[in-house]
């Protein structure tokens, strides 16, 4: 306790306290964090490995339609060769379809946060209004993009030509809403009294307690909620695109089904799979920069 009270006082947040000045990495660590991904890049090449095989075998035995990795591959190694094309018949190369689809998620899902986040503070350190929020976040969080796509276009029908991209945003913002708001309000919720006590000895502002302790204790469950809410996003856009009938990857997926190019769909499936994966990856690099406890 009086090691958090000297903490606070200093105006550093009570969590960083305890935490020691990050410091160079010794050769040893260097050595052994080189090692590690070594050690996850092998274990990803094995899980590769097994999967092609596992596609393999089942386009050789049950679904013979499906294209096989090679013709796949080919395919994938076309639309990668010249990714941001685009024709006068509006078609365009999978580069621009990437570009288009992640604008719309990072606009949903900034929305989203910036709404999730405060309700999420406001739920953590308001008993009442948690009881208020968690009916609404039970109900709501289950229903999937696929119904909120339609009621999206109706809301937004007074934007003309433009309903059917808000639509998407706004699809994509409702469904990624409640990760960020539960982990945000759980980890509010969860601030040691202790933390509570010190800020009130010295006279915290509520500025100042909200800034120096409450958000810094709070950030690791803030950032597991986004984290989730961004694979959530991912996820939402290839459904909404694929109703909307508009540009994007999931669009592009659908159209390529549509016309009898199964290698092409397959193709940009695997390209949707990394984009997902990039995306995870670097949200947990900047989680772990931006997590006091790990600094």
């Amino acid at each position: 306790m009086v090691q958090d009270a000297s903490a606070l006082s200093h105006g550093a947040p009570a969590t960083v306290a305890v935490a020691t000045a990050s410091k160079s990495k010794s050769p040893s660590q260097v050595a052994q964090t080189l090692k590690g991904m070594a050690a996850g890049f092998g274990w990803f090449l094995i899980s590769m490995a097994i999967l092609l095989a596992l596609w393999a075998i089942l386009c050789a035995t049950f679904a013979k339609d499906l294209p096989t990795p090679l013709v796949t591959a080919k395919a994938l190694g076309a639309s990668l060769a010249h990714p941001f094309f685009k024709n006068d018949d509006g078609t365009m190369g999978v580069g621009n379809l990437v570009i288009a689809s992640l604008g719309r998620v990072f606009m949903g899902f900034g929305m989203a946060t910036l709404v999730a986040i405060p309700l999420g503070i406001v739920a953590g350190l308001n008993p009442w209004a948690k009881k208020i929020i968690d009916p609404i976040a039970a109900v709501m969080r289950p229903v999937s993009p696929l119904a909120w796509f339609p009621l999206s276009q109706v809301i937004f029908r007074s934007f003309g030509s433009g309903a059917t991209p808000a639509a998407i945003v706004g699809t994509i913002a409702i469904c990624c809403l409640w990760p960020t708001l539960m982990n945000t309000a759980f980890g509010v919720a969860s601030l040691p009294a202790d933390y509570r006590t010190v800020a009130k000895v010295f006279q915290f502002s509520p500025t100042r307690f909200l800034t120096k302790v409450l958000l810094p204790y709070s950030i690791p469950h803030m950032l597991t909620g986004l984290r989730l809410s961004l694979g959530i996003a991912w996820l939402v856009i290839v459904a909404a695109e694929m109703l909307s009938g508009s540009s994007g990857i999931g669009f592009g997926a659908y159209d390529a089904y549509n016309n009898g190019r199964l290698d092409e769909m397959v193709a940009t499936i695997i390209v949707i799979g990394a984009i997902g994966l990039i995306l995870d990856r670097g949200f947990d690099w900047l989680a772990n920069r931006l997590d006091y406890e790990k600094k």
